[in-house]
């Protein structure tokens, strides 16, 4: 929980008489912590890992932020993504760090929330962007039209992740997905792996990793207006054990077995699976492959760049304040900041994306990338002698919001 108000702002006060004396810092002002490093100090929520709280002073009035800061060069400590056990599915994330035995954590990516424009289709709760668990690949990107959020900054894409590799660092890179569909007769590339939305003309694969939710989402919109209608001309085709066993006009929900790989194809793709037959064997390759090839990665969630090289992107959003979180990246890699702002409503201005890159900068970030904010926003960490997580911030829906997963921090042998 945070502070009493009447605490944070007398030391607010203080600090930025300090700061007055010494002249203004460019960009957002950061009240009660240093302006570099600042993160490394705090209550220890962990070995390895501690938490700080302070005001900063931004254009539209002041916000609040809460950070962690993680030493990914303890040898107890490392960063696994968090998520509910399915991409199509979604939970606060106080539980699921309990669940999985974090000691902190914070929200990610942005997701399928809503689905107004399409009604009778249920909105999936999938993240947008790639994602890997321990290693393995859940999910690959939507295309950039279909992504839930603010407007991307120039030159990103919903294949850019933040990720932790198999080597203990922490870099920005971006996924693609590379794969294809095999038949005797026929090979077709893979358009798209347990996502909401698939590119039109392609076939996306389906597994049990995707869950029990509606495929239908699938096929509405186009590659860049999520708005779009749905698809007429659809196909689902259900491989089992590397044979074709059914297959239906319009795509199904429920549970995916495993062994089992569901193929769902709109316009083109959707021709080409109709030409599969009942008993024909079928082989689907995936892979998500980095741009920066090496390290494979063990976390990898979307969002989008704000900061690379200790340089905010140009073209960032300095007009619009809202609740933020962000992860930052310190010390070749070495070093995590999580950072979410408060949602109390003393504090709801927030940040501006420009204004995030900055902030991450002054607390020590060489690279920076935003995830899902506004009611998403949450931090929460173990209070010493506690087992589970309480929330730190005051999420600004009043309550947490379920979501599709997190960065989740982990200390211990």
């Amino acid at each position: 929980m945070v502070t009493g108000r009447h605490t944070r702002r007398g030391a607010g006060r203080a600090v930025l008489a300090f700061l007055a004396a010494f002249g203004a810092l460019a960009g957002a002002a950061l009240a009660g912590a240093a302006p570099a490093g600042a993160a490394q100090k705090g209550v220890r929520v962990a070995p390895g890992v501690t938490y700080q709280e302070f005001d900063i002073k931004a254009a539209k009035g002041v916000t609040h932020a809460h950070v962690l800061s993680v030493d990914l060069a303890h040898p107890n400590v490392r960063v696994e993504l968090l998520y509910p056990g399915a991409v199509a599915s979604r939970a606060q994330v106080s539980r699921m760090a309990d669940a999985q035995g974090a000691v902190a954590g914070v929200n990610g990516d942005f997701f399928n929330i809503s689905e107004a424009q399409h009604p009778g289709v249920e909105a999936t709760g999938a993240s947008v962007g790639p994602a890997i668990a321990a290693g393995r690949s859940l999910k690959a990107a939507v295309p950039n039209g279909q992504r839930f959020g603010p407007a991307l900054p120039p030159g990103t894409s919903t294949e850019d992740v933040f990720g932790v590799g198999t080597d203990g660092r922490a870099r920005l890179d971006r996924l693609a997905l590379e794969g294809s569909v095999r038949t005797s007769e026929t090979q077709l590339p893979l358009g798209g792996l347990n996502q909401y939305a698939l590119p039109v003309g392609s076939v996306g694969a389906f597994t049990s990793d995707w869950g029990g939710a509606s495929r239908v989402r699938a096929t509405c919109g186009t590659d860049t207006d999520r708005a779009a209608p749905c698809s007429t001309d659809t196909y689902e085709v259900t491989v089992r054990d590397g044979k074709v066993v059914s297959a239906a006009d319009t795509p199904g929900n429920g549970p995916i077995a495993a062994g089992t790989t569901v193929l769902v194809g709109r316009e083109a793709g959707a021709q080409q699976l109709r030409k599969f037959s009942t008993g024909e064997a079928v082989e689907v390759e995936h892979a998500l492959v980095a741009a920066t090839g090496g390290t494979p990665y063990r976390l990898a969630l979307g969002g989008y760049p704000v900061l690379t090289g200790g340089r905010a992107l140009p073209g960032l959003d300095d007009t619009t304040s809202a609740v933020r979180t962000a992860v930052g990246i310190a010390d070749g890699g070495r070093r995590v900041l999580l950072l979410a702002l408060d949602g109390a409503a003393a504090y709801r201005t927030g940040l501006t994306i420009a204004e995030v890159a900055g902030t991450m900068r002054k607390l020590g970030s060489d690279d920076a990338f935003s995830l899902d904010g506004g009611g998403s926003s949450t931090l929460v960490a173990r209070k010493p002698g506690a087992s589970t997580v309480s929330v730190r911030n005051h999420p600004s829906g009043g309550a947490e919001r379920a979501v599709p997963n997190g960065i989740g921090v982990f200390s211990g042998a």
